[in-house]
Order: structure tokens, then sequence, then C-alpha cells
């Protein structure tokens, strides 16, 4: 749905803005958190239900939507808990979020059908009737005014659907499920989805597939605004796919004049800390392939990573240990300013699970997405088309910019090892969702890509089409590549703005 402006968008920005507003306005000493009470009823005003059976319902989804994007946890839908309960404690200028990151909010959830087959009003009823036919478990029959199907006898084999004339058989199952390439998506004991923490790599898709926004993440705009306001030099380490994400007058000059509006000390590319990242990884590959390991896999989308490394852990030595584009970037600015907040900004959710990571910890304070970022500027009423814009103090490369784009990734990294090496030769395969993740592996398994370099990416399009994006994935394909020509340099080794990096690991 990303490109679409439907009530789930409007719902979710207007929480957004809701909890920054509070962030910025609030007394530092002394804050009432009852306005997040008032803030359902400003979402959601009148008696009459805007999108349920219950208008309170929509009320209490909403307070419950507040208390992630504060970082809290869901409370008990069985049991009594104050709606305020924890807020004091995550008024600071420090990370709070602890998994899990990505929830189900269980009253919000309608129970859709897991796997369906379903005979429409297309059916004719015709003499021929194939379906009944080709149903090895004679689970269809030819009802009064259409073919019928028992459900308790169903195998879900799909033939029914293949031989019917009229295709008036449909297979409908459960949104989030089909989103999610790690199969983390179970059920309850009511038949509601349930994210089995375990499988889940926090990529984001089921939440931009359920069209009753019953799946959330967890935020961190309080924490940023709180450190914002506390006086600490807190710069914003924007990704490479923010082109084109807050409209077509909010050029990216606008967008970095917009953060400093925000309150951030400084803003650079991320693209910067991807062009580290390619040298690194082309360096990688030049020592380790074929010797060493049979491929390298990158490294910079971190939910292709720990699903490579959680379904295939045998092929786990052959993911890159290089630091991601985010760490790098990090790294960087931590070691210029030892005291300064890193903020990544991204259409990423995996990336805030990262950032949990021990490794990751001391380097990159917060994690927000261009949909958090913008309930930000709504908050504090900056309209980016009118500002003046500010260059990046760092430039990334055209193939660091590129990251963001399926193919990207990959494409920096053999055009680097083309210039390190101009007689190797590179073959690569991509992927682009973890269902295509994870037949790529399963070749990799096989021996079928030794000698390659394999990327992967959780999202569709790639980081264009991650989960906090905001604008249609071919637009914003299209945005990045040309900002991306107009960068000075063209490959990461010319860039001069690079700057000492992190160790690999």
């Amino acid at each position: 749905m990303r490109g679409l402006f439907t009530p789930i968008t409007k719902i979710r920005r207007q929480v957004f803005t809701e909890v920054a507003h509070h962030a910025y306005e609030r007394d530092l000493e002394h804050a009432d958190y009852s306005y997040f009470y008032e803030s359902a009823y400003r979402i959601i005003p009148g008696e009459v239900a805007q999108y349920r059976d219950s208008v309170f319902k929509e009320r209490a989804i909403i307070r419950e939507r507040i208390r992630l994007t504060l970082g809290l946890p869901l409370r008990p839908a069985d049991a009594h808990q104050n709606f305020t309960e924890g807020m004091v404690d995550i008024a600071v200028a420090e990370k709070r979020l602890a998994k899990p990151l990505v929830s189900v909010i269980p009253f919000a959830c309608e129970a859709c059908p897991t796997d369906h087959f379903k005979v429409t009003d297309n059916c004719r009823k015709c003499l021929a009737h194939p379906c009944t036919s080709v149903c090895p478990v004679n689970a269809v029959s030819i009802g009064k005014t259409r073919a019928i199907i028992d459900h308790d006898k169903c195998i879900k084999c799909g033939r029914c659907q293949t031989a019917c004339p009229y295709h008036a058989i449909v297979r409908t199952g459960r949104p989030c499920a089909e989103a999610c390439g790690a199969h983390a998506i179970d059920s309850d004991e009511l038949g509601r989805a349930k994210i089995n923490q375990d499988k889940c790599v926090a990529c984001g898709m089921c939440i931009v597939s359920c069209p009753f926004a019953a799946i959330t993440d967890k935020s961190e705009i309080y924490q940023v605004v709180t450190a914002i306001r506390l006086g600490y030099r807190v710069y914003a380490a924007i990704a490479p796919s923010f082109v084109g994400q807050f409209g077509p007058l909010a050029t990216p000059g606008k967008v970095v004049a917009g953060l400093k509006k925000l309150g951030f000390a400084d803003v650079i590319e991320v693209g910067v800390g991807a062009d580290i990242g390619t040298v690194m990884e082309a360096e990688e590959f030049l020592e380790k392939v074929p010797g060493e390991l049979d491929f390298l896999g990158t490294s910079c989308c971190p939910a292709w990573e720990s699903f490579a490394r959680a379904t295939q852990p045998t092929l786990a030595p052959c993911i890159s240990g290089s630091s991601t584009p985010m760490v790098a970037t990090a790294h960087t600015l931590k070691a210029q300013d030892p005291q300064s907040k890193v903020v990544f900004i991204g259409p990423c959710i995996a990336k805030k699970l990262e950032a949990l990571e021990e490794e990751v910890l001391p380097f990159v304070d917060f994690v927000l997405t261009y949909e958090e970022l913008m309930g930000m500027f709504s908050a504090r009423s900056v309209d980016l088309a009118g500002l003046t814009e500010e260059p990046f103090r760092y430039q990334a490369s055209r193939d660091g910019r590129s990251y963001a784009v399926a193919g990207g990734v990959a494409a920096a990294i053999k055009n680097c090892i083309a210039e390190l090496d101009p007689t190797r030769e590179v073959p690569v395969q991509k992927a682009d969702s973890l269902n295509d993740c994870r037949k790529m592996l399963a070749l990799a398994k096989a021996g079928k890509t030794n000698g390659y370099l394999l990327e992967g990416m959780a999202c569709p399009g790639g980081c264009v089409g991650g989960p906090g994006t905001l604008m249609p994935i071919p637009k914003a394909g299209q945005a990045v590549n040309q900002f991306a020509s107009q960068s000075p340099y063209q490959t990461s080794l010319a860039n001069e703005s690079i700057l000492p990096g992190p160790s690999a690991g």
C-alpha cells in the first residue's frame, strides 16, 4: 500500500504527530501524560465510528498504537493495566526499545482466514464441472446455484482453481502471512494473527500488508526529541532512499534544512557509509572468494542477513561480516564527536533490531523511519517546500547512493572490484524479497552460486520498498537514480568524503 494515502496512512501519521508534539512541548521536569488520553479523542472525534464497529474500540486501538510509538509494550487484553504505565521511564534521551519490536494488536486483528478457497459468483454451474473431477479428496460438489467446497475435506491443493474455465474459484489468504517471507505469522487461540518472534526478522512487510492496521512497531520519536531538547548534539544519518519521500518539492537540500529545523545538529548521507562498506566487501570478496568462501553475501540489509543466518546456518560464514552502511556512518560520526547522539533515518524497521545488537549499541543511538520523521515535521509545522536548501557536509558517490535500489549494492561492489582488480570476473545474483532470498539460498546450498556475489534484500525493489517509505516503489527508484547521477563521485573508491571507518566484524 506504499504510495497510497489510505485511512491507515492517516492514522499512523496522526499518532506519530501526537507523540512528537508532546515530546517537543512537554515540561521536561513535570510532564503531563494525560495529553495522550486526549489524543485518542483528537484522532477519533465524535460518537460515530469511522473505521470499525465501535468508536470505543477505535480509540482503544489508538491508545495501544500510542504506547508502541512511545516505545512501550502492548498492555494485556485480559487484565487491567493503566494506559500511562511506564511513560515516565521512556521520557529519556537513551534507548528504551526492547524486543519484540513488531506486534499484533489482538483486538484490531480481524482473524482473516489463513488459506482459503472460495467459489465466487462467476461460477456458471457448468455441465463439465471439471472442479469436481480433479479434486483428489472429493471436497467439491455442485450445489443449487454454484459449486460448493467442503472446507473440512479440502487439502488446498489448488487443482479446482486451475481447472475452472471461468476462473470462478479464488484462493485467499491472510495478507500479513502471505507477505511474510520468514513464515513468522502464526495464529492465536482465537484465530487472530500472532507473530512467531523466533522467526521474525522485523522486515515489516506484515505491517504494510495488513489492511486493518492491526500490526505495528515500536518507535523512538519520543527519545530522539528528548535528546534534542536536553541539548545533546544529535546527528541525523539519512539513508539513500530518502530522495523524494517527502514530496516532489522537498529536494535533498530542503530535507537537510528541515532536519536542522527539528533541532538536529547536522545531517550526513548514509551513502557515505555505503561507500565505506563497498570498499570493505570488495576487498573481502577478492581475498576470500573462492578460496575460503564459496560465495559472498552482502551485509547491508539486516533482515536478509538475519534470515540467511537463521534458515541456512551452514552458509552463515559466507555472509559478509562488514559493517552495514548505517553502522559505518555512525562509527564515523562517533569518532569525530564521541559525546554526540546518532539517529539513523531510513525506510527500515529491521534497522531498529540491528541497533539493539551489542556491537552496534555504542554507535547507533536511535532509529527512525521516514514515516515517523514525517510525524515530527507535522508536529513542528515544518514546510519543507518553503525552506532554503542546505548542502550535505559529506557527499556519497553515485554507487553509494544507488544502494537504495535493488541491484545497487552488488553493482557498487562489482564496480569497486573492477577498479581493484580489472582481471576479476564477478558473477552476481540478487533477490529483493525474503521469498526470493529463500530460493537464492537454496541455490547456494546446492552449490549453484559458487564464486558469486549474492545481494539479498528483504523488501521489493530494495530499500525504496521498505515499510517506512512514503511513495510508490518505481517512482522512488527513479528519484534515487536521478540523485545518484548528480554525485561528483562515480564509484566508492573515488569518493574523497570517505573517512576512516570501522573494521570488519
